[in-house]
């Protein structure tokens, strides 16, 4: 099948959308389509587009791309739509931490157990839950039967809210499940013998099988932990710059030992106060950057980002140096172009997705979405057999992390000021019920949330 239409919300997201053409560009099977690039930033979505057009013609691809700045423009007709877009931005999520840390709430009222990843918005995400609200109406009204891949974050709450308040097809995409591959690494096995199944929810997901050359690999990890964990720590604690490496950290260990599974991907940034308290905390669980959610290591991240804008600016000035020199033109280990090739040319292929539960997880009600493999093809997903979870995951950190999930989405829904309320009085932070009234202030307060607050109000 040729000729579909991919709008892609939030194309200014640079890195990102790079990541995306390169892999529409090389994926043949997908040739003679149209990719409609959008965002809020012309600036951004100048840059993304002169990239685009220039690295299909690099690859000699048959690709043609369109710029809009109107989101419908995007949406109409679409085949596929991805929504990457972050509602304010990073500066604007920055502006509500510090405001939080202010008032007592270390790394922001947002931070709570097993949500301790920095860009994960939930409770205080009202604009970005309407942003994927509002993307979905547009494709019921211009787009009906197009299905929707969402990547922006909380994919947790906005699968979940998307699937129970819209008729839109939707999965939810993240690639956290990948950082078994450092793990295997680290073990020193062969990745192409390795056979893992992690499952739970997005951003905490539990590795539930693990096989190399087909038998268990778990024993390979004991024997890794007891062997060789402290000498690993010792020399990684001298070298760590990359606050993201922390799938074989003290935390990941602690976890497995505790929790009876292996934590996988982003599952190891969160997990409770215990590993969060503060910067000391943080740095003994994490490492000396303290984990990407500190505040030494989100500042990396964000200087990161900022220095690969620049650089891709650098890049599309420089007409003699081919983009493909900087970015090769081969398949990354994303999954979103797979699974629209999956679908649009009925090609069945086994993918990590979030999609509502529908009985795969037992103990986990079917309306709620999950972080499993299932089955794609031009009829859609087919849920497929999984491990199961051990009891103490399920009532000690599946159970939680879904009510903070329903907390969010009843607090966006119905709004409200004692959603907010109560969300904080029951924080370990909390000293006083005039704290919490001060920062619910706060926050409702800045310019950029004058309509939240009347929501909260």
């Amino acid at each position: 099948m040729t000729g579909i239409r991919i709008g892609v919300i939030g194309a200014g997201s640079i890195a990102w959308s790079a990541t995306l053409i390169r892999d529409l560009s090389v994926t043949k099977n997908l040739w003679g389509s149209t990719v409609i690039l959008m965002d809020k930033s012309r600036e951004r979505l100048n840059l993304i587009y002169r990239f685009a057009k220039r690295y299909a013609s690099e690859v000699k691809a048959n690709l043609r791309f369109e710029k809009t700045l109107n989101r419908k423009e995007a949406i109409r007709d679409a085949d596929f739509v991805i929504n990457t877009a972050m509602a304010g931005g990073h500066q604007y999520y920055e502006k509500m931490r510090t405001i939080s840390e202010k008032h007592g709430y270390y790394r922001g009222i947002n931070s709570v157990e097993w949500n301790m990843v920095s860009d994960y918005h939930t409770i205080w995400g009202y604009y970005q839950l309407k942003l994927m609200m509002d993307v979905a109406k547009d494709i019921e009204d211009y787009s009906p039967d197009a299905w929707l891949l969402l990547l922006a974050n909380p994919v947790f709450e906005g699968t979940t809210l998307l699937s129970r308040e819209t008729k839109v097809k939707v999965i939810g995409l993240c690639h956290g499940h990948l950082g078994y591959q450092e793990m295997v690494e680290v073990l020193g096995l062969d990745l192409k013998n390795v056979e893992v199944e992690s499952i739970g929810f997005n951003h905490v997901i539990w590795m539930t099988r693990f096989r190399y050359e087909g038998e268990d690999a778990y024993p390979l990890l004991d024997e890794w932990i007891e062997k060789k964990a402290e000498k690993y720590w010792r020399v990684w604690r001298r070298k760590q710059k990359n606050p993201f490496d922390i799938q074989m950290s003290p935390a990941a260990i602690d976890m497995y030992r505790w929790y009876g599974l292996f934590p996988i991907g982003d599952c190891v940034r969160g997990g409770t106060w215990k590993y969060h308290w503060n910067l000391r905390t943080k740095k003994r669980w994490f490492g000396p950057t303290g984990g990407p959610d500190s505040e030494i290591g989100w500042k990396i991240y964000l200087e990161m980002h900022k220095e690969w804008l620049s650089r891709a600016v650098e890049a599309l000035h420089d007409e003699k140096t081919p983009l493909t020199k900087i970015l090769p033109p081969k398949m990354s280990q994303e999954s979103v172009v797979p699974i629209i090739n999956s679908i649009a040319n009925d090609e069945k292929g086994t993918y990590q997705v979030n999609i509502p539960n529908q009985g795969v997880i037992s103990g986990i009600p079917d309306n709620v979405v999950v972080e499993v493999p299932a089955e794609i093809d031009g009829k859609g997903i087919h849920r497929i057999p999984v491990e199961s979870l051990p009891k103490r995951i399920i009532k000690y950190v599946i159970y939680p992390r879904m009510m903070r999930m329903e907390w969010a989405l009843e607090a966006f829904i119905q709004g409200g000021r004692d959603h907010l309320f109560d969300w904080l009085i029951t924080d370990p932070r909390t000293k006083s019920t005039r704290q919490v009234e001060k920062v619910i202030d706060a926050i409702l307060s800045i310019p950029e949330n004058g309509e939240m607050a009347k929501h909260f109000s």
